[in-house]
């Protein structure tokens, strides 16, 4: 038997790049090509269209990365503003590397490629909806959680999930927008306030204090 190709999984890589570190609409299949390193006959033997491979790309980085990622800090034996304390380090380290591998903060690929096609593209927006809302599950879970041991006051967990899940959002657009790693690093102090919690000093101010 022949060897298998990795073609596929190649062009998968590639349009998630170039979208997240570009646009989609500056993403040409040319350009899917060249930095997959896959004739353009090969890209039309497996997608019928850029669309087409945006949205497998997606879903297949969602189960296989992200998915994974997001069970492994959402994990039921962890306590459940650990999990939301692991997910804002989880982003900050996300972002500090694209920092360091690309040279720029790219914030949140779902949210950057979903505002870009919001008013077109139906496929891609149902895809974007889908683990949008799947994420957003994870963070209700642990807020229902946190609230039923009596570590926060939430009685209404859902609509609190939602607000900490723009502001975050938000925050991770801005510091996209000005390139700005720092604006990351208080998500989640500024987190806990929303929560009414009372954020723990830095380690500097305690030591002072003792």
């Amino acid at each position: 038997m022949g060897r298998t190709s990795d073609a596929e999984q190649r062009l998968m890589d590639a349009v998630l790049e170039l979208v997240w570190t570009g646009s989609y609409g500056a993403t040409t299949i040319d350009l899917i090509c060249e930095k997959a390193g896959v004739k353009k006959g090969s890209f039309y033997y497996y997608f019928d269209s850029k669309t087409d491979l945006t949205a497998a790309a997606l879903e297949s980085c969602w189960l296989k990365t992200y998915r994974p990622q997001m069970d492994a800090i959402y994990s039921s034996s962890v306590d459940p503003l650990a999990r939301l304390k692991a997910h804002a380090e989880h982003a900050y380290q996300e972002q500090a590397q694209a920092l360091k591998e690309f040279g720029h903060v790219l914030g949140c690929p779902l949210f950057t490629l979903g505002n870009e096609i919001s008013t077109q593209e139906q496929k891609l927006r149902d895809v974007i909806e889908k683990i949008l809302n799947t994420q957003h599950r994870y963070v209700e879970s642990a807020l229902r959680e946190a609230s039923a041991k009596g570590d926060i006051v939430c009685p209404d967990p859902g609509f609190m999930a939602k607000a900490l899940f723009l502001y975050w959002e938000g925050a991770l657009a801005e510091a996209r927008i000005k390139n700005d790693l720092s604006l990351l690093k208080n998500l989640w102090p500024s987190m806990q306030k929303l929560l009414g919690l009372t954020p723990a000093p830095p380690a500097k101010a305690r030591r002072k204090a003792a």
